[in-house]
């Protein structure tokens, strides 16, 4: 007996340690810790339904053990009188649940009203398109365009407008809230809108949050990851602009071409161009990858694949999969199926989506990595 009380002791303990060391940088996708109203709903909701079920599970284990004690076998005990049926605990065990389940079901139902209601005059509407498998962001209201990883205020209301390109996806941010099916956009009548799905949502926190494609959606859905990043209205006013006007041929640090022993009130700063930059901006804009992606600024203006504009800004590559350094751009130009099975993209050696082979040398696909990496 005392050696079970440890255990449940220690099991207390663990358990209470637990939800007090919590860390969400550790746990990036869980839902139990809101950072939008929309997220905040639904974890109130999820709050009382676990009150109700752990009030079910007290008075049924408090019953039950009652039961065992109480009408236990005991020696010479004679059979007990057998009751059939009983008019009060039909009722109660019909009653109840009932009442238990409208106490459940009226907030369920004002949580659905409240996270469908959105600001169309005042929010910020940004168009979500899932394709096999990343994502496409677009703000309808600058013509800007973004993959997997889109930019929102804090503290502002956000529309996401959700479809998708090619079968159904799931659009899903644990912390901010969801989720919402993307599905393909089907020919109407002309004169009729296309329908989406929506996610109207104001984030409370700044921050960057993971979100996930939650539903399968072929052999590199559990691949198909985003970052949400969520920032002041300043910092969001400077990403956008940066968008709208990228760098598009990346310099290195300014060098000091004053003679030396030159006395000079004010050194001359010339910027001076990286030539693996320079060779890779070069053979980017030679090959097919122009088709398929866009740079802002530049001739590739391909819709088909994901938008590179500011790619060394992102924390990521391949949709959430990877980290975003020049070793992992070389890893992915190198081989993407290897990365992500079913992708699109073809590799140095292996052809994908209708496009041959890109025949890269490894000097070359090095070049390109370290141009994209270079886009900020």
């Amino acid at each position: 007996m005392k050696s079970l009380r440890t255990l449940l002791g220690t099991w207390v303990v663990a358990l209470l340690t637990a939800s007090c060391t919590f860390d969400r940088e550790a746990h990036p996708q869980s839902s139990i810790h809101p950072t939008s109203d929309f997220a905040s709903v639904i974890h109130e909701l999820y709050v009382d339904i676990f009150w109700w079920t752990l009030g079910i599970l007290v008075v049924v284990w408090v019953a039950l053990a009652y039961i065992l004690v109480r009408f236990r076998a005991r020696p010479d005990q004679p059979v007990p009188k057998q009751v059939h049926g009983h008019m009060g605990l039909e009722i109660g065990w019909t009653v109840a649940p009932a009442l238990i389940v409208v106490a459940i079901a009226i907030p369920t139902i004002q949580a659905v009203f409240s996270t469908q209601q959105g600001d169309p005059e005042n929010a910020l509407v940004v168009d979500v398109i899932g394709h096999q498998y990343w994502w496409e962001f677009r703000y309808p209201d600058s013509g800007l365009v973004t993959a997997n990883e889109v930019h929102i205020p804090v503290n502002r209301p956000v529309s996401f407008r959700i479809s998708s390109a090619d079968v159904i996806h799931s659009f899903w941010v644990p912390m901010l809230g969801g989720k919402r099916d993307a599905n393909p956009v089907r020919l109407r009548p002309e004169g009729e809108d296309p329908e989406y799905n929506w996610i109207h949502l104001t984030a409370s926190e700044a921050g960057t949050f993971w979100g996930q494609c939650a539903e399968f959606c072929g052999a590199s859905h559990s691949l198909m990851g985003f970052r949400v990043v969520v920032e002041s209205d300043q910092e969001f006013a400077a990403w956008q602009a940066e968008l709208a006007e990228p760098v598009t041929a990346p310099m290195t640090a300014p060098v000091d071409t004053t003679e030396a022993g030159e006395a000079a009130q004010a050194p001359v700063q010339t910027a001076q161009i990286d030539p693996l930059v320079e060779q890779g901006r070069e053979i980017f804009h030679s090959q097919t990858c122009v088709a398929c992606h866009a740079i802002a600024g530049t001739n590739a203006q391909g819709e088909i694949a994901p938008n590179l504009t500011l790619l060394g800004q992102r924390s990521s590559i391949a949709a959430g999969w990877l980290e975003n350094t020049p070793e992992n751009l070389v890893q992915w130009i190198t081989a993407p199926q290897d990365v992500k099975p079913g992708a699109l993209m073809p590799g140095v050696n292996v052809p994908g989506g209708n496009w041959p082979a890109t025949n890269l040398s490894e000097e070359q696909v090095r070049a390109v990595a370290a141009y994209l990496f270079s886009l900020r």
